[in-house]
C-alpha cells in the first residue's frame, strides 16, 4: 500500500468535446496511475479511479459514502456543498440503511415485468413524435422533436407529473447539470423545482391517484405516516434522472448510428440486435460524470493506494468502460460485443434504478426511427453538431437531420 503521490494533481473533470472519445489523459492515467489525486473544479481534491475493476470495487464498497453533504465529497462546482446542506438527501446521496429503505420503497415500480407493461404506451409515444417530425419541415431538430419529449413524456406519466409543465422542469434540470451555471442561478433552480414538486406531492397525498407518487403516498399512509420531504426528494431525483440521461443517450445513439451505416443496417435487418446495440452505446458514450462520486468514511485501500477517511473518490465510468482489460478494442463501436458488464449505470447498491426503463426507451426509439425513416441522415457535417462539453451529463444540444 502506498501513501498519496507527491505529483501535482490533475484537474478534473476535463471538457468533453468529441462525442466518440473521452479525454486521452484518462487512458494515460488508467495505464500509469489508475488511482490518482485530482483537483476538482469545485475547489477540493479527490482520488480519480479509472480502471474497470477498481471502479467496480469503489462502487461496491460501503465504506465509501454517497453523502454529498460531507465536506470531503468531490465538488464539480464552487459552492456545490452549500446548496446541499439545507436539503434532505435524495436516494443518490444516501447510505445504508436509509438508502436501502428508500430504494426498496420504489424498487417494485422499476422491475422488468413492470417496465415491460409500459412498452405499448412508450411505443405510442415514440410513434406520435416521429409522426410530428415527418409532418414538419426539413431539416428537423431531433433533440427538441424526439430525444427530450420521449423520456419526458414517459417519466411524467409514470410519476404523475403534468407534461404541460415540461418547459419548466427541463429548463431547470438543464441548469443543474451544466457546470458553468452560476451559484445563485443553480440554487434558484433547485428551490423552484422543489417548490413545484412540494405542491405536486401534497396533491398526491390528498388524492392518492394511481401513479408512482400516488402509490407511494398511499403505501406510506397505510404504514402510518407520510414522509412528505422524502417523497419530494424522490420525485426530484426521478424527474431529473428520468429524462435528462435518456434524452442525451437517444441523441448520441442516433448520431452514432447515422455515422455508422453497418450497425444501423444490422439492426434494421435483425431487431434482436437492438438490445445488444443499446448496451454497446451505453458503454461507448458513458454520459454521466458525477453520480459515481464517493467519500471514504474510513481508511480504504484501492489499487494499492491508501485512501484516508474523509477523502473524496471519483469512480470514472467513461474511463472504466474504455478499459482494454475489460473490453477488447474499447474505442470501437461494436454492437456485437457482449458489453453487459459496463458501468454506465453504475455498480453496486446505487446502480441506476431506472435502467430497465432507459433500455426499453432506447430500444424502441432506435428500432422505430430507423425503420420508419430509413433514409434519415445528418443535415450538417458531424463536426458541426453542438456537444455539451461542460455538462455533468454529456450529450448534444441539437441534432439537425433530414431524410
Amino acid at each position: 500500500m502506498t501513501e498519496p503521490a507527491a505529483a501535482p494533481p490533475t484537474a478534473y473533470p476535463k471538457p468533453r468535446t468529441c462525442p466518440h472519445s473521452v479525454d486521452p489523459e484518462y487512458a494515460r492515467l488508467r495505464a500509469e496511475r489508475p488511482i490518482t489525486k485530482v483537483s476538482m473544479l469545485g475547489g477540493n481534491t479527490a482520488w480519480l479511479v479509472t480502471r474497470h475493476d477498481l471502479v467496480r470495487q469503489v462502487l461496491g464498497d460501503t465504506r465509501l459514502s454517497s453523502d454529498r453533504r460531507h465536506p470531503g465529497f468531490p465538488r464539480f462546482t464552487v459552492n456545490q456543498g452549500n446548496i446541499l446542506q439545507d436539503l434532505p438527501p435524495s436516494m443518490i446521496g444516501m447510505d445504508p440503511p436509509e438508502h436501502t429503505e428508500a430504494r426498496r420503497a420504489v424498487l417494485g415500480e422499476f422491475t422488468v415485468r413492470r417496465i415491460e407493461a409500459l412498452r405499448p404506451r412508450i411505443q405510442q409515444i415514440v410513434d406520435d413524435r416521429i409522426d410530428e417530425v415527418l409532418a414538419g419541415p426539413r431539416p428537423a431538430e431531433l433533440v427538441a422533436a424526439l430525444s427530450l419529449p420521449v423520456p419526458s413524456l414517459v417519466i411524467c406519466e409514470l410519476l404523475g407529473v403534468p407534461y404541460a409543465d415540461h418547459d419548466f422542469f427541463q429548463q431547470r434540470s438543464s441548469r443543474l447539470v451544466h457546470r458553468s451555471t452560476p451559484f445563485d442561478e443553480r440554487l434558484r433552480a433547485v428551490r423552484e423545482l422543489r417548490s413545484y414538486l412540494d405542491e405536486l406531492v401534497a396533491a398526491k397525498e390528498r388524492e392518492l391517484p394511481d401513479d408512482l407518487l400516488g402509490r407511494q403516498a398511499r403505501k406510506q399512509r397505510e404504514a402510518g405516516e407520510i414522509d412528505h420531504p422524502g417523497l419530494v426528494s424522490a420525485a426530484f431525483l426521478l424527474l431529473i434522472a428520468g429524462h435528462e440521461t435518456t434524452a442525451n443517450m437517444i441523441s448520441l445513439g442516433v448520431l452514432a448510428l447515422l455515422e455508422n451505416p453497418e450497425p444501423r443496417a444490422e439492426i434494421l435487418a435483425d431487431p434482436a440486435k437492438t438490445l445488444p446495440a443499446v448496451e454497446e452505446l451505453l458503454r461507448y458514450f458513458s454520459i454521466v460524470e458525477g453520480a459515481t462520486s464517493r467519500v471514504a468514511t474510513e481508511d480504504v485501500e484501492i489499487g494499492g493506494v491508501l485512501v484516508r477517511a474523509g477523502e473524496g473518490v471519483m469512480a470514472l465510468a467513461s474511463a472504466a468502460n474504455r478499459d482494454p482489460a475489460a473490453f477488447e478494442r474499447p474505442d470501437e463501436l461494436d454492437i456485437n460485443r457482449k458489453a453487459r458488464h459496463h458501468v454506465a449505470f453504475g455498480f453496486g447498491p446505487h446502480q441506476c434504478l431506472g435502467q430497465n426503463l432507459a433500455r426499453m426507451e432506447l430500444q424502441i426509439v432506435f428500432d422505430t426511427l430507423f425503420r420508419r425513416v430509413p433514409d434519415l441522415r445528418l443535415a450538417v457535417p458531424a463536426a458541426e453538431v453542438p456537444v455539451k462539453s461542460e455538462a455533468n451529463v454529456f450529450g448534444l444540444y441539437e441534432l439537425p437531420v433530414t431524410w
